[in-house]
C-alpha cells in the first residue's frame, strides 16, 4: 500500500508538472463532434525554425487520402496496396505496424487511386468506408473482420471521385449515404451490419459530405448535405424532417456545421455558403446566402460566432454566422488552398500544393501567421493530378499530417 501511495503521489506530481492538462483522442472524422477542434490545451503557442520536434514517419501507409482516428496509443487509417484497399493500425507513439487488414478492391481515379475516408472508432471496433462503397467493421485490437455491407446493395452508385464520405457512429447505429432510389441515407446495426432504414422519401445520388447529429427541438436529427439540398432526418426512422434547397456544381464536400439551431453549408464551384434556421418545430428558413466563402474540400471551422476557412473566391477569410458577411479575408498569395484543424486557440494549416504547414493566431480581427515549416520528406507517387488533402490531426499532443504512404507525427506538447 505504500508503494501504490508513493506512486500515486508521482503520478499526481508529473500531471501538476506537465502543461498539457487537457489531452483527448480523436474518434472520428473531423474529431469531437465532427468539428475539427480538438480540446487539447498546453500546446506549443510557436514553433522552432523546422517545425515541431518530428516524432516518427510511417512511410507504408500507401496509397489514397484517408485520413486518421485515434483512441489511446493505435492510430488507424486506409491505404492502398497492389490491388487492394487496407485498413491499418499503427503504434501512434511510436508509428509501429500493429495490423493490417484487406477490407477492399481497388479504385482508380485521375486524381489518386485508393480510399478517401476516415475510420470510426465506437469502443472495441471500427468502421471504414473504401472507395468503392464497402462499409467493414473491423475489430480495433486485430483488425478481424466483424461484417461488412457494400453500398450498391442498397442501390447506390459509386461517385465519380469513389465514396469518401466517413461513416458516423451514433449509438447503436452507423449512417452513412449510399445514395440512389432505394434512398439516399441508411441506419445500419452496428453490432451486425442489418439495415434499420432507409430513407425511401429523400433519393438522390451520393456525393462527398459526411453526416453529423444534432438535437433540436424534440428531435436527435442526422444532418446531411447533397448535390440538390441540405437535409435533416429523424435518427430513429429515417423520415424526413426538413430540407432546403442547394445548388451544388462538380462535387459538394464540406461537412455541415450545426449550432443553436442554425444549420451552416459550403461548397466549391463557384457555388457558396449559406445559413439556415430551425424553428422549435424543426420547420427551416434561409438566414443568408452569398459567394464569398467556396470551401472546395479543405473545411471550416466554426469558433464562437464565426467561420473560418480558405475560400476558392476570397482567400483565407473569417466569415460571420450570423449575417455570412466576410470580417476579412487575405490575400491568396499569403496562405493558399488547403486543410485546416484547430487546437489550443489555434489554427492548423497544411497547404495542399507544396506541404508547407502554418499555425495560425485568427480572430474576427484579423489573422498573423505565427509559424511555419515544410513537410518532409513527400510522396513521389502521388498522381500528378493529386495534391495533398489529408486534413491534419491534434490528438494527445501530438500533430499528424499524411501525403499519401508517408505518414508524419510530430510532437506539439509545450515543455
Amino acid at each position: 500500500m505504500k508503494t501504490q501511495t508513493i506512486l500515486l503521489a508521482i503520478f499526481t506530481f508529473c500531471l501538476a508538472a506537465n502543461p498539457l492538462l487537457h489531452a483527448e483522442d480523436w474518434l472520428q472524422w473531423r474529431g469531437p463532434a465532427r468539428a475539427d477542434r480538438s480540446n487539447e490545451t498546453g500546446l506549443l503557442k510557436s514553433w522552432p525554425e523546422g517545425g515541431p520536434k518530428q516524432i516518427w514517419v510511417n512511410d507504408e501507409g500507401g496509397l489514397g487520402y484517408a485520413g486518421f482516428s485515434i483512441q489511446g496509443e493505435k492510430l488507424y487509417t486506409l491505404g492502398l496496396d497492389g490491388e487492394h484497399e487496407f485498413a491499418l493500425c499503427l503504434n501512434a507513439n511510436t508509428g509501429q505496424q500493429v495490423w493490417k487488414t484487406k477490407v477492399g478492391e481497388k479504385f482508380k481515379n485521375g486524381w489518386g487511386d485508393g480510399p478517401r475516408s476516415t475510420p470510426s472508432i465506437d469502443g472495441k471496433n471500427i468502421f471504414v468506408m473504401t472507395a468503392d462503397g464497402t462499409l467493414a467493421c473491423l475489430k480495433a485490437s486485430n483488425g478481424k473482420l466483424v461484417w461488412k455491407q457494400q453500398m450498391t446493395d442498397f442501390g447506390g452508385k459509386v461517385p465519380f471521385w469513389g465514396y469518401s464520405e466517413s461513416p458516423l457512429v451514433d449509438g447503436d447505429q452507423v449512417l452513412c449515404t449510399p445514395g440512389g432510389d432505394d434512398g439516399a441515407m441508411i441506419a445500419l446495426n452496428k453490432k451486425d451490419g442489418k439495415l434499420l432504414w432507409q430513407t425511401e422519401d429523400l433519393t438522390t445520388g451520393a456525393h462527398y459530405s459526411s453526416i453529423i447529429a444534432a438535437d433540436w427541438a424534440g428531435k436527435h436529427q442526422y444532418i446531411q448535405l447533397l448535390m440538390d439540398q441540405v437535409v435533416g432526418v429523424d435518427s430513429s426512422d429515417g423520415t424526413v424532417l426538413w430540407t432546403s434547397p442547394w445548388e451544388g456544381r462538380t462535387a459538394v464536400i464540406p461537412t455541415p456545421i450545426f449550432k443553436n439551431g442554425v444549420v451552416y453549408v459550403t461548397s466549391g464551384y463557384k457555388v457558396g455558403s449559406k445559413a439556415v434556421q430551425l424553428d422549435d418545430k424543426n420547420e427551416v428558413t434561409e438566414k443568408w446566402f452569398n459567394i464569398d466563402m467556396q470551401n472546395h474540400h479543405g473545411g471550416v471551422i466554426l469558433v464562437d460566432d464565426h467561420i473560418y476557412g480558405y475560400s476558392d473566391k476570397a482567400g483565407w477569410a473569417c466569415q460571420s454566422l450570423e449575417t455570412g458577411e466576410l470580417a476579412w479575408n487575405q490575400n491568396k498569395r499569403e496562405i493558399r488552398k488547403g486543410a485546416i484543424s484547430y487546437a489550443d486557440g489555434l489554427f492548423y494549416h497544411l497547404q495542399e500544393n507544396d506541404g508547407e504547414v502554418f499555425l495560425i493566431k485568427a480572430s474576427p480581427d484579423g489573422f498573423e501567421a505565427i509559424s511555419q515549416f515544410t513537410l518532409a520528406p513527400l510522396s513521389e507517387q502521388r498522381s500528378a493530378r493529386g495534391k495533398i488533402w489529408v486534413h491534419p490531426v491534434i490528438s494527445n499532443g501530438k500533430l499528424y499530417l499524411r501525403d499519401q504512404e508517408f505518414i508524419h507525427c510530430y510532437d506539439l506538447q509545450a515543455k
